[in-house]
C-alpha cells in the first residue's frame, strides 16, 4: 500500500468514526440520560439473554445461506476457510464500512486459495443481494399486514425505494445486454471488464438453480424476522410493551440505514431507531438503548471472529485447512 493509499484509508476511517460519534453525541443531547440509565439498570436480564442467544442463531443461518450459493455455483472451497472468513468478516464489520467491509474480507480471503475468483465474488454478491431481498420482503409484508396498526404513510417511501433499488440492481445483474452496456465504461481496463463479465456469467448460473435462490431469500426472511424478535425482546427487557408488527417494519429499515458509512452502522442505526420508534411513542433514550444493546450483541459475535483470526494466523493452520472437507456442487 502506497503512502497516498494509507492516508486515504486513515482519512476514510476517521470520517466513519466522526460520523458515528457525531450522531451519537447529537442523540445523547436529545435524551434524558439519567432516566435512560435508570431504565438500563433495572433491565430484565432474562430477556436480554434470550435476545443474545437469538443473535447467535442469526449468524448460523447467515452462514448456511452463504453455503447455498457456494454449492449452487459449484465453487470449490474449504469448509474451514468459509467458516473462518465468515467469522473474520463479522470482526471486520466492527471497523470497516458496515457489512460491505465484511464482504470484502470474505472475498479477499477465499480468493487467496481459489482459482475461481469470479465465483467467489458472485457467491458473496448473491448472498448480499438475497439478504437485501429478505429485508424488502419482510418490511413490505409487515407493512401491508399491519398498516391498520402502523397507519404511517411516510414509511411507504423508504420501503418502496428499497424495492425499486433491489429490482433495478437484479435486472441489470441478470440481463446480459444491459450489464454489458454498463460495463462499457471500463473499456480502457480490459482485464477488469473481463472480470466483471465473468462475474455476470457466474451469477447467471443461478438461473439454473432458481430453487437455491428461493431458499436463500427464505433464509434471509427468517434472519430478518429473528432480528426483529431480538429487538422485541430487548424492548421487553427495558419495560416496553410494543406490538411485534412495528419491529418487523422498523428493523429492516434500520438495517438499510446502517449500511451508510460508519463504524458497524453505529450512530446511523441509533438515529433510525430514535426516529422510527418515536412514531409509536417510545422515548428516544429507550429507542437508542435498544439499538445499542443489539450493537453490543454484534460486538460480542465480532470479537469471536477476532479470536478466530488471531488463533488461525499460523501457517500450520493454513496447511491443516487444506485437508478439510470440500464444499462443491454436490448436495
Amino acid at each position: 500500500m502506497t503512502s497516498r493509499e494509507r492516508i486515504k484509508s486513515v482519512f476514510s476511517f476517521c470520517v466513519r468514526i466522526g460520523l458515528s460519534l457525531g450522531l451519537l453525541g447529537y442523540l445523547f443531547t436529545k435524551i434524558d440520560v439519567k432516566e435512560t440509565v435508570e431504565v438500563l439498570r433495572t433491565a430484565d436480564w432474562t430477556y436480554l439473554v434470550y435476545a443474545g442467544g437469538l443473535f447467535l442463531v442469526i449468524n448460523v443461518v447467515l452462514l448456511m445461506r452463504w453455503f447455498i450459493f457456494i454449492r449452487a455455483l459449484d465453487l470449490t472451497a474449504s469448509v474451514g476457510h468459509v467458516i473462518r472468513y465468515y467469522l473474520i468478516g463479522l470482526f471486520g464489520n466492527l471497523f470497516l464500512p458496515s457489512a460491505v467491509g465484511g464482504d470484502l474480507i470474505k472475498v479477499i480471503g477465499l480468493c487467496k486459495n481459489s482459482a475461481q475468483k469470479p465465483k467467489v465474488v458472485a457467491s458473496v454478491l448473491l448472498d448480499r443481494l438475497s439478504g437485501f431481498a429478505g429485508i424488502v420482503v419482510v418490511a413490505v409484508a409487515a407493512f401491508v399486514i399491519g398498516y391498520r396498526w402502523i397507519n404511517e404513510s411516510s414509511l411507504i417511501i423508504p420501503i418502496v425505494a428499497m424495492g425499486i433499488f433491489s429490482a433495478v440492481f437484479i435486472a441489470v445483474l441478470f440481463n446480459e445486454k444491459v450489464y454489458s452496456f454498463c460495463c462499457r465504461i471500463f473499456d480502457r481496463l480490459p482485464k477488469f471488464k473481463k472480470s466483471l463479465m465473468d462475474l455476470h456469467y457466474d451469477v447467471v448460473l443461478l438461473k439454473e438453480n432458481s430453487v437455491e435462490g428461493v431458499k436463500a431469500v427464505g433464509l434471509s426472511c427468517v434472519t430478518q424476522s429473528i432480528l426483529a424478535v431480538t429487538f422485541f425482546l430487548t424492548a421487553k427487557a427495558l419495560g416496553q410493551d410494543i406490538p411485534m408488527i412495528y419491529f418487523l417494519v422498523f428493523v429492516p429499515i434500520m438495517c438499510v440505514a446502517a449500511s451508510f458509512p460508519s463504524i458497524g452502522g453505529l450512530g446511523v442505526r441509533e438515529a433510525g431507531a430514535a426516529y422510527l420508534f418515536a412514531k409509536v411513542g417510545v422515548d428516544s433514550g429507550i429507542a437508542v438503548s435498544m439499538s445499542l444493546i443489539n450493537f453490543l450483541f454484534m460486538v460480542v459475535v465480532g470479537l469471536i471472529g477476532g479470536i478466530v483470526y488471531v488463533s488461525t494466523l499460523s501457517s500450520r493452520w493454513v496447511q491443516h485447512s487444506s485437508s478439510d472437507a470440500r464444499v462443491s456442487g454436490a448436495g
